[in-house]
């Protein structure tokens, strides 16, 4: 089973930096170039400068990754991040609205150190998509220069939910001790709660029981590992922390469970965690139109709409909740708009049942995005993977944008899904299987910034 630690985390001073919204980033993925001159520009000491660094120095490749351990020194030395005295778990709170629906959503979880563990069978810790090979030398490096996880794998687990929310709630009765809205709208609570001392049960001491908080905090680190963890987002994090705890290993002294067999994680139970986004399908060319809505006759029933708008929508209002979804399938819905015909498609499960993947677990061959793909592949004569290597397929996470394309002429056909449960992520991980392309994006993202996990104890 997972293993679950309080530890010493850097922060923002807030004598330094009384606006925690103003040094607050996105993940490295996620930040558009003209984004990341935004945030530069929006305070000195922004989290950018540590997530996507840039060089100072103009020299080898590595300039980027020096200069951001340069830039983590500074900070640590002239106060502006300071290290908790002892050891504990942050717990934060996000409050957005959903794309699309307008729907006000609060994700809330905890920070913690998550102790690493390769990926397999008896794993306590199960991926649920591919990773690359690009984006992890990335990662290693920065992280190498730096000895800090400057950014959260975000992990989703299952275990004592009802208890788990309970603990929360009584941990966040007080007012939260920081507040921001960071640069996207998403407002940020967080509330700090001392844990217990991380080595207690290795010292050899007699251990005494925590109470109050630290004894909530205890329950609550041990419920949340009380099953194996699914990785929600951080995919390439978690492996390229696994890569520096065997590089570490290599020049190991005789310290015990050092801080770099750890990894920092927020941890969310499926209930509180952020919401699930579709990425919607766009087909560049191809048969359209009514002729379209023919051809998928034999696979879906159709509910022929007005036009765009209504489907827009209907699509937004009647989308299931992924957070509250069995995760046992996909609601087999799918939104169409090409050549000025709308409609909502609903499979015909008894068709696609003598087509979809046996082999699959039943939690992947019935997603919204296999059926898709399966359709795809009789309507336009060849696989969704070639589709996408030809550029005749696109990918956007705005049904808006995805409706623009086609009303604009710039594509045939698009193609609307609704989001996956978040319960099909972890039964895919369980089921040792990956989710396919573009099925997943976890939504708001955990911004960079709210804590530093220092490899140190």
């Amino acid at each position: 089973m997972p293993t679950l630690r309080a530890f010493r985390a850097l922060r923002y001073d807030p004598a330094r930096v009384p606006d925690l919204g103003c040094v607050l980033c996105p993940p490295y993925d996620v930040i558009s170039p003209d984004e990341a001159e935004r945030l530069r520009a929006r305070d000195p000491h922004n989290a950018i400068r540590l997530e996507l660094p840039q060089s100072d120095d103009g020299g080898d490749e590595d300039s980027r990754y020096r200069s951001a351990a340069r830039v983590l020194a500074a900070w640590r030395s002239d106060g502006t991040l300071r290290k908790d005295r002892e050891p504990s778990i942050t717990i934060h709170e996000m409050h957005s609205t959903v794309p699309d629906t307008g729907q006000v959503t609060v994700a809330r979880g905890f920070l913690a150190r998550l102790k690493l563990e390769p990926f397999g069978p008896e794993s306590g810790v199960r991926p649920h998509e591919r990773t690359m090979s690009g984006p992890k030398e990335d990662r290693y490096r920065l992280l190498r220069a730096t000895g800090t996880n400057l950014s959260p794998v975000v992990m989703l687990h299952e275990g004592g939910a009802g208890q788990t929310s309970a603990l929360l709630d009584g941990l966040t009765r007080r007012p939260p001790d920081r507040e921001a809205t960071a640069g996207d709208g998403v407002r940020h609570r967080v509330w700090t709660s001392a844990g217990p001392a991380p080595h207690d049960d290795e010292s050899g001491r007699e251990v005494v029981a925590p109470e109050g908080a630290v004894a909530d905090v205890a329950a609550l680190l041990e419920l949340a590992g009380s099953r194996p963890l699914t990785i929600a987002d951080g995919h390439h994090r978690y492996e390229t922390a696994l890569r520096y705890r065997e590089q570490r290993g290599q020049n190991r002294a005789c310290a015990s469970d050092p801080a770099w067999d750890y990894v920092m994680a927020l941890l969310y139970s499926i209930e509180d965690a952020p919401t699930v986004l579709p990425t919607h399908r766009v087909v560049k060319d191809g048969t359209a139109g009514a002729a379209l809505l023919a051809a998928t006759a034999g696979l879906f029933e159709a509910d022929r709409l007005s036009g765009a708008d209504e489907l827009l929508a209907r699509m937004a209002a009647d989308a299931p909740d992924p957070r509250t979804a069995s995760g046992e399938r996909g609601s087999g819905r799918i939104g169409l708009w090409s050549g000025g015909v709308a409609a909502i498609l609903h499979a015909r499960l008894d068709v696609f049942d003598g087509l979809v993947d046996t082999s699959a677990s039943p939690a992947a061959r019935w997603l919204d995005v296999n059926l898709l793909a399966l359709a795809l592949e009789r309507l336009m004569g060849v696989d969704v993977a070639a589709l996408a290597a030809g550029g005749r397929l696109l990918y956007t996470k705005e049904a808006g944008e995805a409706v623009s394309l086609v009303t604009r002429g710039e594509a045939a056909s698009a193609f609307l899904l609704d989001p996956a449960p978040v319960a099909a992520v972890t039964r895919v991980a369980a089921a040792g299987e990956v989710m396919p392309q573009k099925s997943t994006y976890f939504h708001p993202k955990a911004p960079t910034g709210l804590l530093f996990g220092p490899l140190e104890w």
